[in-house]
């Protein structure tokens, strides 16, 4: 998974790309899928899905968590802080999309991760926030603005309450990607492989869902529709949108497939206004097209934004 392919032709990299796409593709369909299910609370939806995933991808990797079992248990803040993040990380994410809507809620929290991500950065370890975050920031805040304001002329009472309580829980959402993300690659840079690092942090964000999964789980049984909802989220957007994300990771450079998942928020409000019927006034677009340039800025190489020395500049450098 950390190895990059060189290559800028052929089929490998191709196979990465349409590898990465179809994982964001995948990804940007659960809010809409659990848009389907009845009687079963947003709770209950993120416990299984994320708690199933991650469950999944503790087992496969168990054996290389066995054989690092020392060296992760040396690093005992990275572990708890990661997988208290993928437990609360998908509570927050659906709870968002339940008040404030699926494209909302979709584009708010992974809008927001990357520039959460360059705080946590900053505030750990020093790294100064570049003019890249400035901008993407801007863009974000701005984004997030338009959408509050558009909701907030259309909406009045508890339908505004509620929208901005969603748009909150996709804020901590975004910060919990940001923090889950963040820990599982501060061990990765002890020298512990991916494999134990993902299955560590994952497995222990399963463990910490179950109790929730046990509390609010039980009408996830009571109908075919809700059983068949639950296993295609652990299924597919969970457990292959993953592999395949590692799959594509491995033949494509990692700018590039953060920037293929720009795919994810694209397809979560294309669906939700297609297939759920969610409206979409002119400025919730073009909040949500904001914040989906957010993304694409802070997905861009660094160099991009880099300073180029003027004329002058070099020749009297």
């Amino acid at each position: 998974m950390n190895r990059e392919h060189n290559s800028n032709t052929g089929f490998p990299t191709l196979s990465g790309v349409i590898a990465v796409l179809f994982a964001a593709i995948l990804w940007g369909t659960t809010g809409t899928s659990a848009s389907f299910t009845t009687g079963v609370s947003p709770l209950a939806i993120g416990a299984v899905a994320m708690g199933g995933g991650g469950l999944l991808q503790a087992l496969l990797a168990i054996k290389t968590i066995v054989r690092q079992r020392r060296q992760l248990l040396r690093h005992p803040g990275y572990l708890l802080s990661g997988a208290l993040s993928v437990a609360l990380y998908p509570l927050a994410f659906y709870s968002s999309m339940a008040y404030a809507g699926i494209a909302t809620g979709t584009v708010v929290a992974i809008g927001s991760a990357p520039l959460l991500t360059a705080v946590i950065e900053y505030l750990t370890e020093k790294q100064p926030l570049s003019r890249q975050w400035a901008l993407g920031a801007a863009l974000g805040i701005a984004g997030i603005a338009l959408l509050s304001l558009s909701e907030g002329q259309v909406s009045a009472g508890t339908s505004a309450v509620h929208f901005y309580t969603g748009i909150a829980l996709a804020l901590v959402a975004g910060l919990t990607y940001a923090l889950y993300s963040w820990s599982a690659r501060q061990l990765m840079q002890q020298q512990i492989p991916s494999a134990a690092a993902m299955g560590a942090t994952f497995g222990g964000g399963a463990i910490l869902l179950a109790p929730v999964l046990w509390v609010t789980g039980a009408p996830l049984l009571a109908t075919p529709l809700n059983l068949a909802v639950a296993a295609y989220m652990v299924l597919i957007p969970m457990f292959l949108g993953y592999f395949c994300y590692g799959f594509g990771l491995s033949r494509i450079r990692a700018s590039t497939a953060i920037t293929l998942t720009l795919a994810e928020p694209l397809v979560a409000a294309l669906l939700a206004v297609l297939l759920v019927g969610e409206p979409m006034t002119l400025a919730a677009g073009g909040g949500i097209g904001l914040i989906i340039l957010c993304l694409l800025v802070t997905s861009l190489p660094a160099r991009v934004f880099r300073r180029r020395p003027t004329v002058t500049e070099t020749a009297t450098g």
